[in-house]
């Protein structure tokens, strides 16, 4: 009988060792090394290049092919019942694709891909293979949010090679596991959720999803600081990455694509959580816009871009005299290391000292912003809360700040300046660069080119 054989793996990267070593030497992360048992070859079984496995990718072709003859045919796309779902996943299911759900526990990922299956279900044959749940617990919530469950197939399985004889008589058109930590496979001798068994399991449905063109859809966990749990290289196998972000105290859900070989990556999509599940929110600007009757000081609206749409949303900033040595700088939906830039831009080159001051910014609405077009508007906010005085509620504002107090243009200027019109802001400071020849109907438009500018326009 084969001897079973191990290997040690780096949860960070995916790089594999022949025995344990403190420290991985591609990533350079510090015992993240865990051991994988891997499955003994079977009496009988022939050995060589791609025995017992066809690549992640289905098939394997053995012939080569020019570039200029392969099949440009567009595949046809499944909706997912969900236009912000469709425009995340960048137009829809692609048949063959194999997608990652992940999400905080109570973010609403079985939710979302419940509604999905049994709305899909009507139209076209869908496997949903639930691992954390029983059958009749995926029904109570089914009926609660009152969800039609005519034509859902459902499996209560953990076991890959019962799932896969399963989806090999039923030949679903899409398949969700819920979750891919729950699932095994008999060869491997490591628990479920391991990195072995996870790496596995995700490798034999992606093989299955690749070679019978079936959407696979797969639920992750995350660890506690919101990445995806499990090796690295599960997210190099599936074609998207999806996050289901939202907060157990507010009642909006953003789904975030990290990944996506098949559309845009860093596309948004809202959902608004109600009695009957997660809602689709069409206009997200309206919902982030919905500023109290008496403006403050340190309130400002600026416009951020999200995949392929501009999205306005609210940043406030509070400044207050510290009782510290040290003062605080508080950062909630920014990155808190830029925050600590921008203070120092705006002392050396708007003439505005904040070092004696504890300094805190939130972006309302839970939105998490990761482009810098939001440096103008976070510096303004901040020397309108610092001097006590409130801006004018029709103003919005976006630009990049340099470190020499220069404002640099943004992509899509014109987009977001039409966006801002349309929800009636009646003054912008933008720019130069991003200014346009024509200003939107009853919009006017201030280009500046420094920070100083944009302080004398305020």
């Amino acid at each position: 009988m084969a001897k079973a054989k191990s290997a040690f793996v780096c949860t960070e990267c995916g790089a594999e060792y022949r025995k344990w070593q403190g420290q991985c030497s591609s990533c350079q992360e510090w015992n993240t090394l865990s051991e994988v048992r891997l499955s003994a070859a079977r009496p009988g079984a022939t050995t060589g290049s791609g025995a017992g496995r066809g690549g992640y990718a289905g098939a394997v072709s053995r012939e080569v092919v020019e570039l200029s003859n392969v099949d440009l045919s567009e595949v046809p796309r499944l909706t997912s019942t969900f236009e912000e779902f469709d425009r995340v996943l960048g137009g829809g299911l692609v048949p063959g694709s194999a997608v990652l759900l992940g999400g905080h526990p109570g973010a609403g990922k079985s939710t979302l891909l419940l509604q999905t299956a049994c709305k899909l279900a009507q139209q076209r044959r869908v496997l949903y293979v639930t691992g954390e749940e029983s059958l009749s617990q995926v029904a109570m919530r089914a009926h609660r949010l009152q969800l039609p469950t005519q034509g859902l197939q459902m499996l209560a399985e953990t076991s890959i090679e019962t799932i896969l004889g399963v989806a090999e008589r039923e030949r679903p058109e899409v398949l969700i596991i819920d979750s891919i930590q729950t699932t095994h496979l008999e060869d491997i001798a490591s628990a479920p959720g391991g990195v072995a068994q996870v790496r596995e399991s995700a490798a034999a449905l992606t093989r299955f999803a690749k070679q019978s063109s079936t959407v696979l859809m797969l639920v992750g966990h995350v660890t506690k600081d919101g990445t995806l749990a499990g090796p690295k290289v599960l997210e190099h196998m599936i074609d998207a990455s999806l996050l289901l972000e939202g907060g157990a105290d507010s009642r909006f859900r953003t789904l975030r694509g990290q990944k996506n070989r098949f559309g845009a990556v860093n596309e948004l999509g809202v959902f608004a959580m109600l009695e009957h599940g997660l809602k689709e929110v069409k206009n997200p600007s309206a919902i982030f816009l919905s500023r109290s009757e008496e403006q403050a000081p340190g309130s400002l609206v600026m416009v951020v871009w999200e995949g392929t749409r501009p999205i306005l949303v609210e940043v406030q900033a509070l400044l207050d005299d510290s009782a510290l040595g040290n003062p605080r700088r508080v950062a909630v939906g920014l990155d808190q290391n830029r925050l600590a830039m921008l203070l120092a831009v705006l002392h050396r080159h708007g003439g505005l000292f904040t070092g004696d001051q504890d300094v805190f910014l939130n972006v309302v609405g839970g939105v998490k912003v990761l482009e810098t077009s939001a440096d103008l508007a976070v510096l303004l906010a901040v020397v309108s809360s610092l001097q006590s005085r409130p801006l004018a509620r029709e103003l919005v504002v976006f630009g990049e700040v340099g470190l020499s107090g220069e404002i640099r243009p943004v992509p899509s200027g014109q987009e977001r300046i039409v966006e801002a019109a349309k929800h009636g802001f009646r003054r912008a400071i933008v720019p130069r660069a991003n200014a346009p020849k024509q200003a939107p109907e009853g919009m006017e438009v201030v280009a500046v080119d420094k920070l100083a500018d944009a302080l004398e326009a305020l």
